[in-house]
């Protein structure tokens, strides 16, 4: 697509029946004509309103991140504090195309269908944990978990995302290991082999950035589960080095030469054969050995 505002036109067209069926109407600035995207740019973010019956929607697209926000309220008053997050996706406002406009355009509307309780052609829509945002991570609010990942990994490789939504389906939450060992981390280990520069970056962008401000567990998701499966292979661990940050790339080489190792074989073997599904335990002081087994 030629540009960020030609992506946004067709987010917009994806959800065009969503906003009907919801009661949703677009906002448009002054000085902006019917047949124009009704958008408002201010400091590099831009903003896309819409009203209805139950509330108001905000479409935001900032740093090649696109959230959708909703409000119960709907006057023209509203400040930011009213607004909170549905979903969050990327959208690059240099490369995205027209899967990557589909994909967030159905994310959207299955999160506009969900929060104001109307069906759509086939049926309801899927179960979906809202993802931890940026500045909630950045300014310690929150920190990142296994289903920020198993989120936004998915825009970035869609054609995972139905299996995404199916584990949550399945489990009533995010059951990472499950995801990661089927789909996820075959998909990590054949675009390192590939050592593709733009997906390589972007990938590891992802995996620096959660790791960097992510909960124990989402560390040692990404340094034993995901990077542990490279069986420290060298050629792979070298695509890997100018890409990880220094807080990753430490742990993702001590695990590699751990479960090489003779001590390792048996944490070794528990990742390759994870034990059921059980509830949630408390954290570990420790991520990475205690995924290991150490």
């Amino acid at each position: 697509m030629a540009d960020i505002y030609t992506s946004l036109a067709a987010v917009l067209k994806g959800m065009e029946e969503t906003l009907k069926t919801t009661g949703f109407a677009a906002v448009y600035p002054e000085g902006v004509k019917r047949n124009e995207l009704p958008a408002v740019t201010e400091g590099g973010k831009i903003t896309i309103d819409f009203r209805g019956d139950k509330g108001a929607l905000r479409i935001e697209h900032f740093d090649d991140k696109i959230a959708l926000l909703y409000s119960d309220k709907s006057g023209d008053d509203l400040t930011e504090a009213d607004f909170g997050q549905l979903s969050l996706s990327l959208l690059d406002a240099r490369g995205a195309d027209e899967k990557d406009a589909k994909y967030v355009a159905d994310d959207f509307s299955e999160s506009i269908t969900k929060r104001c309780g109307s069906k759509v052609k086939g049926g309801g829509a899927s179960r979906t944990i809202a993802p931890v945002s940026k500045n909630a991570a950045k300014s310690g609010l929150a920190s990142y978990d296994a289903n920020t990942l198993g989120s936004r990994f998915t825009v970035m490789f869609p054609e995972l995302r139905a299996a995404y939504k199916a584990n949550v389906d399945r489990y009533g939450e995010f059951l990472a290991e499950d995801f990661f060992t089927n789909f996820g981390t075959p998909v990590v280990i054949e675009t390192i082999r590939q050592n593709d520069k733009t997906k390589m970056k972007k990938m590891f962008g992802l995996f620096n950035e959660i790791y960097e401000d992510g909960t124990n567990e989402i560390q040692s998701l990404i340094a034993v589960s995901i990077l542990g499966s490279l069986d420290n292979d060298a050629e792979l661990l070298a695509n890997c080095v100018d890409y990880m940050c220094k807080d990753l790339f430490g742990p993702v080489m001590q695990v590699n030469k751990y479960l090489a190792s003779n001590a390792g074989k048996g944490a070794k073997l528990r990742l390759e054969n994870p034990p059921p599904y059980k509830p949630k335990k408390a954290k570990k002081k420790n991520p990475i050995t205690s995924a290991l087994g150490m």
